[in-house]
C-alpha cells in the first residue's frame, strides 16, 4: 500500500452491478443502443496517486504486470485529462485491485474514473463533473456514471444517465473466473439486439428485464453456467454487464451472508453492499473539508 507519508492519497473506485441489461438496437456508427441500471456497491479497488512536477504519468504495483500499458484506463485518464486541462503536472499511480478483470463489475471504468476526478482535485484542474464524464465516455461506455458517482438509469451507449434511488440492499456476487472478451459478445450473430424497450415503471415493479448477454454466456462458458447453478441454490441469479460475475440481491445482510454459507466450498464469492452513493465522493467532500479545515476542531 502507498505510503501517504510519502505524499500518497488513496481514493475509492469502487464496483458496480447491471441489475438488467437490454439491447434495443444498432446505430448507424455499429455501437449498440443499450438500457440499463448500474448499482454501485461499497466494495472496489483503491487507487493512490501522488503528484510529480515533471509531467511524467507512471504506474507502479502488480497491475503493470497484469495490463499491458496501451490498456491501462487508468494511465489513459491522467493523460487525457493533462491534455484537456492544459497542465505541465503529471502523477504516480497505483492501483489496488480487488474487482475481477472481465466479470462485468466494471473495475477498470472505476478506476479510470476515479483517476480522472481525484487528479481533477489533486491538480487543481477544476474541470467539473460534466466535463470529466465526458471526458471518461472517451475511455469506454462505463466510466460516466462512476464520474456521477450515482445509481443511474442509463440509456443510449451507457452514456445517457438518470439518477435513480434504489433501496438498501446486499449482493451475494460470484466470480466465475473466465474472462470475457466484450467486443466479441457484441458480434455474436445470437445476441438478441432488437429487444423492446423497457420503462423506469418495468424495473421499479419488478419485471423480469433480463441480461441480453446470460443465455449466450452460460451456453458458450461451462464455469458460468456451474455458477449460476450454485446461485440458483440460495435465490434468483443474474449476470452483470458483459461479463462472468453474477449475483443475488437480498433484502439484509444477514440472508446474504446466510445464502453465502450456503454455497458449496471453493467458489470465489463474498457479500458486498449496495451504495446509495459513490464511496468516492464520499472521500472527495472529506478532503475538501480537511483543506477548507471544516471538522478539524
Amino acid at each position: 500500500m502507498a505510503d501517504p507519508a510519502a505524499g500518497w492519497s488513496a481514493w475509492p473506485a469502487p464496483a458496480k452491478l447491471n441489475l438488467f441489461l437490454r439491447i434495443t438496437g444498432r446505430r448507424a456508427d455499429g455501437y449498440h443502443e443499450l438500457q440499463t441500471v448500474f448499482r454501485l456497491l461499497d466494495w472496489g479497488d483503491t487507487v493512490h496517486l501522488r503528484p510529480r512536477t515533471d509531467g511524467a504519468v507512471v504506474r507502479h504495483g502488480e497491475t503493470a504486470a497484469d495490463i499491458a500499458e496501451a490498456d491501462d484506463l487508468g494511465v489513459h485518464a491522467a493523460k487525457m485529462l493533462q491534455t484537456a486541462a492544459n497542465v505541465d503536472q503529471g502523477a504516480d499511480i497505483f492501483i489496488e485491485k480487488r474487482v475481477p478483470v472481465g466479470g462485468g463489475f466494471g473495475g477498470g471504468s472505476s478506476d479510470a474514473a476515479t483517476v480522472l476526478v481525484a487528479l481533477d482535485r489533486l491538480w487543481g484542474t477544476g474541470l467539473g463533473i460534466s466535463r470529466l464524464a465526458a471526458l471518461g465516455l472517451q475511455l469506454g461506455a462505463d466510466v460516466p456514471v462512476f464520474v456521477h458517482g450515482a445509481n443511474a438509469w442509463a440509456e443510449g451507449v451507457g452514456e445517457r444517465l438518470t439518477p435513480l434511488a434504489l433501496p438498501p440492499a446486499w449482493y451475494l456476487v460470484l466470480d466465475p473466473g473466465v474472462r470475457v472478451a466484450t467486443a466479441a459478445l457484441f458480434q455474436a450473430p445470437e445476441l438478441t439486439r432488437h429487444a423492446a424497450p423497457a420503462t423506469m415503471s418495468d424495473f421499479v415493479s419488478g419485471a423480469p428485464l433480463g441480461n441480453a448477454f446470460e443465455p449466450l454466456l452460460r451456453r458458450r462458458e461451462p464455469a458460468v453456467e456451474a455458477a449460476f447453478a450454485a446461485l440458483a441454490r440460495v435465490g434468483s441469479p443474474r449476470l452483470t454487464g458483459t461479463g462472468s460475475g453474477c449475483f443475488v440481491e437480498f433484502a439484509t445482510r444477514g440472508s446474504a451472508e446466510a445464502a453465502l454459507a450456503r454455497l458449496p466450498p471453493g467458489l470465489d464469492a463474498w457479500v458486498a453492499a449496495g451504495a446509495a452513493r459513490s464511496p468516492l465522493l464520499e472521500a472527495l467532500e472529506k478532503t475538501g473539508n480537511r483543506e477548507s479545515g471544516i471538522g478539524n476542531r
